[in-house]
């Protein structure tokens, strides 16, 4: 059986290095996952490696196995894709999503891997968490059919939302950024595409998720009257000031905060976290997430990839973590 296996570590910020492991044999109700993909969210993981969350938020930003502690050392991560190598029946040889961190090997309890569906590749497959994280914005938001949205910020989360919200008939979605060569995620999104100071106000919806307070200060700009933004960003450690002299209270406008640790009220009575990853799991049967997957590496350069995401350099949407030697089912084989 697998004993040794390699993880990713924040030793502290600013720096990552790669620790071996030794894994334990799993028990009846364990699997031992051996990974094929991992992803970084680019947000949150660097913060996390920039020693950048405030300390008051140390137990709330906890991943569900970390180890170690923040500012550092400490392995942190969530979203993986692995093939079962042992343990029950209906799941060995499957491939599964788990919330780990950035390791070649783990076991991990029976109830922490969901299956991932026929026809979803593993490289896409690690965009699950992301849409996750959309598709309770989305219960927390409740759009109805016919609003005209914005979603401000085109990264993984704001594109993740963008698409969902495509779907639901008569809703004209507007995806908002800095970068203009967003606009060609937007188009492969089947969504539009604008500037900050391009875009339309008058919106019946607007999500934020540019983790600015220029982008929430512009999301609120742009409601009409008894207009909702949901915030979906995470700030760190950074201040953020907003104008609210202005329209904000003759208007009647709100600000609502959006976040995945729970399951959104509107639908807790009746949905876990477990249904709500599923469907997720589900929603990647399409093709157009491929998009979102702008960027790899291989696992043993991770210390370097991470240093490098965190000073912004090509910041692609979702970037992909190749494991050495592995042949995937998406048909790419790593190289060594």
């Amino acid at each position: 059986m697998r004993s040794q296996a390699q993880a990713f570590w924040v030793r502290e910020p600013g720096v990552g290095e790669l620790r071996d492991v030794r894994l334990s044999a799993p028990r009846a109700d364990e699997v031992l996952v051996r990974t094929l993909r991992s992803g970084i969210s680019r947000g949150t993981e660097t913060l996390v490696f920039s020693g950048r969350v405030p300390p008051d938020q140390y137990a709330t930003m906890r991943a569900p196995f970390q180890e170690g502690e923040l500012p550092g050392p400490v392995k942190y991560g969530y979203l993986n894709v692995g093939v079962v190598e042992r343990g029950p029946g209906e799941l060995q040889g499957r491939t599964v999503f788990c919330l780990y961190p950035h390791q070649t090997a783990y076991v991990a309890p029976t109830h922490a891997v969901v299956a991932v569906p026929d026809g979803v590749p593993p490289r896409r497959a690690v965009l699950a968490g992301t849409v996750e994280t959309a598709v309770n914005a989305l219960w927390d938001a409740r759009p109805l059919v016919g609003d005209r949205v914005a979603v401000v910020g085109a990264g993984m989360v704001g594109c993740c939302v963008a698409r969902l919200l495509a779907q639901i008939p008569g809703v004209e979605v507007t995806l908002v950024d800095t970068v203009a060569d967003r606009a060609a995620t937007a188009a492969a999104l089947g969504v539009a595409f604008a500037s900050p100071e391009a875009v339309d106000g008058e919106r019946d919806l607007v999500v934020h998720a540019s983790a600015t307070a220029a982008g929430l200060q512009r999301s609120l700009d742009l409601l009409a009257t008894d207009g909702t933004v949901v915030d979906l960003s995470w700030y760190g450690d950074a201040a953020v000031e907003l104008r609210l002299g202005g329209a904000f209270h003759s208007r009647r406008l709100s600000i609502r905060s959006s976040q995945v640790g729970t399951v959104s009220p509107a639908r807790a009575p009746r949905r876990s976290t477990r249904d709500r990853l599923r469907l997720a799991l589900e929603l990647l049967h399409d093709d157009a997430f491929d998009s979102l997957l702008t960027g790899a590496s291989r696992f043993e350069d991770l210390p370097v990839t991470m240093a490098r995401l965190v000073s912004g350099a090509g910041a692609p949407l979702c970037h992909v973590v190749e494991y050495a030697g592995v042949e995937h089912a998406d048909g790419a084989a790593c190289s060594p």
